[in-house]
């Protein structure tokens, strides 16, 4: 044993007189250039392609390998054995992992696979510096076979780029904007004021047939993944959505559902605070893409009924104005509101090109007082009735009020089972919404689930016998004017948001009767 230490010795020290003279015969120069032939052959023959995404590009940060870094962390976390960092950013909703130092992970990309590697090294000593560097650098290191360098790139990292978004967007809270100044600038130079938008409606608790929502989420599918397609077609990345029907029918609750399943951004556009078609172009200029623009209760918020029922008035010669709309009085009611044609060139002309993957939806619950050049395709593309509450809505409503787990629960009631028979007889005559129906159950769910079911019963039993009187013609007063509240409230609201230009034609119609009436009581005095 002694005499094997004793070799090893000696063939360590040989191995040192050996170093120092080569550091002495080759300079550190001439070492580092035969290092960096030696790594070209062995690249030269190496059947792999290796590319370096480091975190700092310059001074700044590199993109890409934020974007590297979001994708390593959906693909990584499932399947993988790697060792992983998990973190949660700031506004975030959910957990993000990311690779550890000099970990690995394996990806596949049109039949490629490719290799990540997550290298971390201490940063040299750096003197002064206004905006210093991280103390490490870090970066991915991409490994590829030669034969699928070509398929690869760039595809593979515009897709990699896509799906970063795309999980940055889901991760972060979304927002619901609104523009309470009309069109004035804030201090950053913004016109909407966001809040974050929590509301829970998903189309799993939409109260709405089966049926039709999986025919909307698959419109909405196609349109969030058509950018092909639109490309290939040369229509704007956009789409419109009408929805229209009684109020209480769940109009908003679909609108809420449409943003959580697509994880879109919301943008509530009140038209009354908007005073000119120029504002609504700036405001639809500084949306994002990927996004909402909801006008609630169109019929409701200015004046754009249907031009065909409308009375000719006399009116000054109407001249384009600077932005293309039609001044029907002179200038002065361009400045004071809106027009029906800057509301089309909202929807559909050119400003409707600004951006990308925007989806417009109106409501109203008249849709026969709208012009038809705004419900025509292109604009409105799709239109949804939002209707009474059917039986597969109440069956929906009944599992999210009553905690029903499941269809199977509410057929295996039992004693309960001629309710819901009489719940499914009952529910088309009685004309009842959603909301009404919600009210009923949220007031008795305490009393237990065959208990509230049947109050809901003896609801729709009431309703239906009080719409089959008012058909009859014999106790029709009562239900006609209960029935027609609703439309005069929303009528007295129109006549409120008239032009001030109207309400003075108004009045010189009323002064003129009132003088005629005056002339003629005194010649019949006379």
């Amino acid at each position: 044993m002694k005499e094997y230490w004793t070799a090893l010795a000696s063939l360590m020290g040989a191995f040192a007189f050996l170093q120092g003279v080569l550091h002495a015969v080759f300079p550190a120069e001439l070492r580092a250039a035969v290092a960096r032939l030696l790594g070209r052959l062995t690249r030269a023959f190496s059947p792999y392609c290796y590319f370096d995404v480091t975190e700092m590009d310059g001074m700044s940060t590199n993109e890409i390998y934020d974007a590297v870094q979001l994708y390593l962390s959906s693909t990584a976390a499932p399947a993988s054995g790697a060792r992983l960092s998990l973190s949660r950013p700031l506004n975030a909703s959910s957990f993000t992992f990311g690779l550890a130092a000099s970990d690995r992970v394996a990806d596949t990309f049109a039949g490629a696979a490719v290799t990540w590697e997550h290298v971390v090294a201490p940063r040299q000593g750096q003197g002064f510096s206004w905006r210093p560097l991280p103390e490490e650098k870090r970066r991915f290191t991409l490994r590829i076979r030669r034969g699928d360098r070509d398929k690869l790139l760039p595809a593979y990292l515009d897709h990699i780029l896509a799906a970063a978004a795309d999980i940055r967007r889901r991760s972060q809270d979304r927002l619901l904007y609104t523009n309470a100044r009309g069109g004035a600038m804030d201090a950053r130079g913004l016109p909407w004021d966001p809040v974050p938008f929590k509301h829970p409606s998903t189309f799993d608790t939409l109260a709405m047939d089966p049926a039709r929502k999986a025919a909307i989420m698959a419109d909405l599918r196609d349109f969030a993944d058509g950018s092909a397609f639109y490309e290939r077609t040369g229509r704007a990345w956009k789409r419109g959505y009408l929805l229209y029907g009684p109020p209480g029918t769940g109009k908003s609750s679909m609108i809420a559902a449409m943003a959580n399943y697509l994880g879109y951004d919301v943008y509530d556009l009140e038209l009354t605070e908007v005073s000119s078609n120029a504002e609504l172009r700036k405001l639809l200029m500084k949306t994002t893409s990927k996004s909402i623009i909801v006008i609630e209760d169109i019929d409701c918020s200015v004046d754009l009924t249907n031009r065909a029922k409308l009375a000719p008035a006399p009116a000054p010669k109407p001249r384009p104005s600077i932005d293309g709309a039609i001044d029907q009085d002179g200038g002065a009611g361009a400045a004071r509101s809106i027009t029906l044609s800057g509301l089309l060139n909202f929807t559909d002309g050119l400003w409707s090109c600004c951006g990308a993957e925007r989806i417009f939806v109106f409501t109203t619950n008249h849709i026969e007082k709208l012009d038809p050049a705004l419900l025509r395709s292109g604009r409105m593309d799709m239109h949804i009735f939002m209707s009474y509450c059917s039986f597969p809505a109440l069956r929906i409503l009944l599992r999210n009020y009553l905690g029903f787990q499941s269809d199977d629960e509410l057929d295996r009631l039992g004693d309960a089972a001629a309710v819901l028979r009489g719940l499914e007889e009952w529910v088309d005559a009685a004309e009842i919404t959603p909301a009404d129906v919600s009210e009923v159950l949220i007031k008795n769910r305490r009393s237990g689930k065959a208990e509230a079911m049947r109050e809901l019963l003896d609801v729709l039993k009431a309703r239906a016998e009080k719409r089959r009187r008012g058909g009859c013609g014999g106790a029709a007063a009562a239900p006609g004017k209960e029935a027609g509240g609703d439309n005069e409230e929303e009528e007295e609201e129109k006549r409120a948001l008239e032009s001030p230009k109207e309400g003075k034609e108004q009045a010189g119609i009323d002064s003129c009767g009132d003088g005629q009436d005056e002339e003629a009581e005194a010649k019949k005095q006379v």
